[in-house]
């Protein structure tokens, strides 16, 4: 007598309490990620300060007197040391230094020297330019890198591999703001399909913002896509060699499924290192490319600042800059750990030990 078979309508129930089928192995795989994370928010807690301090020290050690600049050639002695006062700059470094760090670490990065217009409302209004132009720059540098080293690595040694590894080696060599122009060029000036420049915000008007946006975000993913596309195709080719690849083919998987499902998970490491070593690349480059496309960002106001001595915006898109960089950081070494399943297993390991020798 068989038993009878159980449909889906039919089966039973887990009973009240249990834990889903799938939240056991999720556990495992997000058990690791808080100790390496940790290890990283202590370095970049580390990389902050530093980058604070010698963010501060560039100002303060600078020969620019706000006071004179502000009071004009015509300011006695008296009214520079009673500005002076005013801003704070007669105090000893360091206690300039730690009143600047705590009020920034609540969002105060204090006024502009020229306008008493605050820093952190100027950095508002500009950052936002920044973040989406390099947000849409590192998702065409992942579609077109990924793409092309994708491509070269399963091509090894054939035609497209070649002129991946030729097309790469070029663009390494070209500066954004030379892209940029020839971009301009052609589809601004000759087809008339894009505009040469300005800026529409996203939440305005997403498609005007995507037409604004394209051409400066190309011109900055085209480096970052290069190197992509290089260290993929390195890492999937030696990955392909593997024996896990074999074997899996043996099996009967499909060559999708093999490449997707494991080939590309173990080989996208290096490459996503290298992604997060792009978002300063993008931020840096931007300075000349948002000159060329009259894109009213942070690289522009920092700019401006820097013609005018004005140090506190100075020190406040400096700072905000590295805070943009230390995050991308976090998040690339976030995927790293979840993308690791040996660190995973040797935290796991570590975690049985730990167990078995408190038990002992």
């Amino acid at each position: 007598m068989t038993a009878p078979v159980l449909t889906g309508a039919a089966r039973p129930s887990p009973p009240e309490g249990a834990r889903p089928s799938w939240l056991p192995p999720l556990r495992r795989r997000l058990s690791g990620a808080p100790r390496s994370l940790g290890r990283v928010l202590a370095v970049t807690a580390t990389v902050f300060v530093l980058a604070s301090l010698l963010t501060f020290a560039l100002g303060a050690l600078s020969d620019a007197n706000p006071a004179a600049a502000v009071l004009g050639d015509q300011a006695t002695p008296a009214d520079i040391a009673r500005m002076q006062a005013e801003f704070g700059l007669d105090r000893p470094l360091y206690a300039q230094y730690l009143s600047w760090l705590g009020h920034a670490l609540t969002g105060d990065l204090g006024v502009s020297w020229f306008t008493s217009a605050p820093v952190a409302d100027s950095i508002s209004q500009a950052l936002p330019v920044d973040l989406s132009i390099a947000g849409l720059a590192l998702l065409l540098a992942v579609l077109l890198g990924g793409g092309a080293g994708i491509g070269a690595a399963l091509d090894n040694g054939g035609r497209f591999d070649r002129a991946v590894t030729l097309v790469c080696s070029v663009l390494a060599t070209l500066p954004p703001f030379l892209i940029g122009i020839v971009l301009i060029v052609v589809f601004a000036v000759q087809l008339g399909a894009l505009p040469t420049g300005g800026y529409v915000p996203l939440g305005e008007s997403p498609g005007e913002w995507l037409r604004y946006a394209i051409l400066p975000a190309f011109a900055l993913s085209l480096d970052a896509a290069a190197s992509l596309a290089r260290q993929l195709r390195t890492s999937l080719v030696g990955a392909l060699r593997e024996n896990y690849v074999t074997g899996a083919e043996m099996r009967g998987f499909s060559s999708r499924r093999v490449l997707f499902g494991h080939v590309l998970r173990n080989a996208a490491g290096p490459a996503l290192s290298v992604l997060g070593l792009s978002v300063p690349v993008i931020l840096g480059g931007a300075v000349v490319t948002e000159k060329i496309f009259n894109l009213p960002g942070i690289a522009q106001l920092s700019l401006q600042s820097a013609e005018q001595h004005d140090i506190p915006v100075i020190q406040g898109t400096l700072l905000v800059t590295v805070v943009v960089v230390l995050i991308a950081n976090i998040a690339v070494n976030a995927a790293l750990a979840a993308l690791n399943p040996a660190a995973r297993r040797g935290a796991a390991a570590g975690r049985r030990a730990a167990a078995d020798g408190g038990a002992s």
